[in-house]
């Protein structure tokens, strides 16, 4: 039988379709229990660390608040390139170390690319990326798909277009991963300079996924049944006046949703900036905040399934 007992989740890349199959029905059990008001309890005496060196405010919450409904307990270290022992030169692998000590699983936020990596070399607990810079956000691609499922009633075969910036947009970078297991077809949207890098665009065409780039958000929102969103990500820019140049390339209004095919689910990884205007929320198929929700009972899944507590 497949387990995820004791595995890291550092990479979406990393789970293998039963692993993503069992996180999925893991978490659809959970949503029907708790919405017949059944108490879960699985995590009783199970302490989650949440470490976080950028802010968060969806990622950090969704866990604790998955580890809470669970019965388990939450410490906790925000802003900790300050208020951790990084601040004296500390390094990842040895936090690692310490914090086996303290805690049953550790999730970790931080700038630097493979910093979850390094995390988990030094501990030996489950450690879950929870953002590593323009990296990976392997447990948003989990929470999107889920998302997608419950949306579309499938995943398989659908045209996803991703839009924003995709060269520092770590949730698409996770996405892409999990969706080329499906079938997807994929518009990239972005503006000069903020492409999908070729890491991710190289491999997909190898695996004969069709990947079509553009600048053209409307000609990608009349051929897609998700339109995928992100901001661009104005903490990746060593040029701010390229932000500033950049920002409002993409624009999701009224118009472009009716101009989209019909029935287009709209998505968002959060926070929204400009790039999807308030006058869409009350769009049927704008499900970003509903995306945001399903974090909840993904993560309560994924903490279930690593801790062995299922």
């Amino acid at each position: 039988m497949t387990s995820l007992q004791g595995k890291d989740i550092l990479r979406a890349s990393d789970l293998t379709m039963d692993e993503v199959e069992l996180i999925m029905r893991t978490a659809f059990q959970f949503e029907r229990m708790m919405g017949t008001g059944q108490r879960i309890a699985s995590l009783s005496g199970s302490v989650l660390a949440t470490l976080f060196y950028e802010p968060s405010t969806r990622t950090r919450l969704s866990f604790e608040s998955a580890m809470l409904r669970m019965g388990g307990q939450v410490i906790s270290v925000a802003e900790a390139r300050l208020s951790s022992s990084a601040a004296k030169g500390e390094t990842l692998f040895d936090t690692g170390k310490m914090i086996e000590n303290y805690a049953d699983v550790v999730v970790i936020r931080h700038p630097t690319v493979g910093s979850a990596a390094e995390l988990a070399d030094g501990a030996a607990i489950p450690v879950i990326n929870g953002g590593d810079g323009a990296g990976e956000h392997p447990t948003q691609a989990l929470l999107d798909l889920f998302t997608i499922r419950k949306e579309k009633g499938r995943v398989e075969g659908l045209t996803v277009a991703l839009v924003g910036d995709l060269r520092n947009g770590r949730t698409v970078h996770s996405l892409c991963s999990l969706l080329a297991n499906f079938g997807t077809r994929f518009y990239f949207v972005a503006p000069p300079g903020l492409t999908m890098p070729t890491a991710i665009t190289g491999p997909l065409r190898n695996l004969g996924v069709e990947v079509i780039e553009t600048d053209s958000v409307r000609s990608a929102a009349v051929d897609s049944d998700i339109l995928y969103v992100i901001r661009l990500q104005k903490e990746r820019f060593e040029d701010q006046l390229e932000y500033e140049r950049l920002k409002g390339s993409y624009v999701v209004d009224a118009d472009l949703v009716k101009a989209s095919k019909p029935g287009v689910t709209i998505l968002h990884p959060l926070p929204r900036v400009d790039e999807i205007k308030s006058e869409v929320d009350a769009y049927e198929g704008a499900a970003y905040f509903r995306q945001a929700a399903n974090g909840v009972v993904v993560r309560m899944a994924l903490l279930a399934l690593v801790l062995g507590r299922i």
